[in-house]
């Protein structure tokens, strides 16, 4: 203790007045002199002792920080007393429960960036190796005709679903990155819906099936159109593959002082309750899951859409059919 420079400074400063006053009070009287010096070296020890237990909890204090940057997330520090060092100890917990905190983040983060690699790798791999197969049958030169149209068509097929699933997840990451900048204009809620169900008009005749779209002419909303037009579709498409030939789609939307809602309903096979938490999950796939279904669309949907001060809520009764309603707040949601 005594090697640290401000001690031994704060000990000669002691000694030097401890020093002069004991020689005054001598100058006074010898008892009074003997009774100052027993004073001052009373002073002076309790101020050691005091310093020394000081820099021992520094130093309880410092291995405690050591610890904490090794790892140790489950150390309690914190003092109720009064004083600096108390205040200190204090913080310190603060700290450690921020950096707990980040930690269990970061784990969580690394965990889901490796299960998404993993989701990845297997949505890959199964049209990969379709067209590996394929593309080995196609060399036999005996192969009939048919067949080789037929393997064509599928090889054509799987490049599509393949070059969709890149996209899905190239924009995926850019939102999640924060990279995209949805723009903010006005737009017609009848011209956003015709144009989200477009691309599926096609897929709905073949399966004939119906398609109702009801609102108010003047209603709009503020947000992204492309982005918006293409977070619809996705939930329109997942309505269409989940009810059966000659089924009824229907798009209602109306607009408020407080959001402009739109609801999409079908009449098909529902959704099992245990999904319903789930289907907004990239990769998940539910009881009723399309075969070519990827896990993917809805939750683009919702990043979408929770990207443009909105929301999304589902819910669906078995045999009955499925309604999702989507809302874009005029203010802070």
């Amino acid at each position: 203790m005594l090697r640290n420079r401000e001690i031994r400074i704060i000990l000669a400063l002691v000694a030097f007045i401890s020093t002069a006053g004991a020689a005054a009070c001598f100058y006074i009287s010898v008892a009074a002199g003997i009774i100052a010096s027993i004073a001052f070296l009373m002073v002076i020890l309790a101020f050691l002792l005091f310093t020394r237990w000081r820099y021992r909890q520094i130093h309880l204090l410092s291995g405690y920080l050591r610890r904490i940057a090794g790892g140790d997330y489950s150390l309690d520090v914190r003092d109720n007393q009064e004083g600096e060092l108390s205040i200190l100890k204090n913080e310190i917990y603060k700290v450690t429960v921020t950096l707990s905190e980040q930690a269990s983040l970061l784990k969580k983060d690394k965990q889901f960036l490796a299960d998404s690699l993993s989701d990845i790798s297997h949505q890959l791999k199964t049209p990969i190796t379709s067209m590996s197969v394929m593309a080995e049958l196609l060399q036999n030169e005996n192969l009939p005709q048919d067949k080789r149209a037929e393997f064509v068509r599928n090889i054509h097929s799987q490049l599509e679903r393949l070059k969709w699933l890149v996209s899905s997840l190239l924009k995926l990451s850019r939102i999640d990155a924060g990279t995209i900048e949805f723009k903010k204009e006005r737009i017609r809620v009848r011209e956003l819906v015709s144009r989200a169900v477009e691309p599926i008009l096609i897929p709905m005749e073949l399966k004939e099936q119906t398609l109702e779209i009801t609102g108010d002419e003047d209603a709009e909303l503020t947000g992204d159109s492309n982005w918006t037009a293409e977070a619809l579709a996705n939930i329109v498409k997942n309505c269409m593959e989940h009810t059966p030939a000659g089924g009824r789609i229907t798009i209602a939307f109306s607009e408020n002082s407080l959001y402009t809602d739109i609801t999409i309903s079908d009449n098909g096979e529902g959704i099992h309750k245990q999904d319903l938490p789930h289907i907004f999950k990239r990769f998940y796939k539910g009881k009723n899951a399309h075969q070519d279904s990827i896990g993917i669309g809805l939750a683009m949907s919702r990043s979408i859409i929770e990207n443009q001060n909105g929301t999304i809520e589902v819910s669906s009764e078995k045999g009955k059919g499925t309604t999702f309603t989507v809302k874009f707040y005029k203010g802070v949601v």
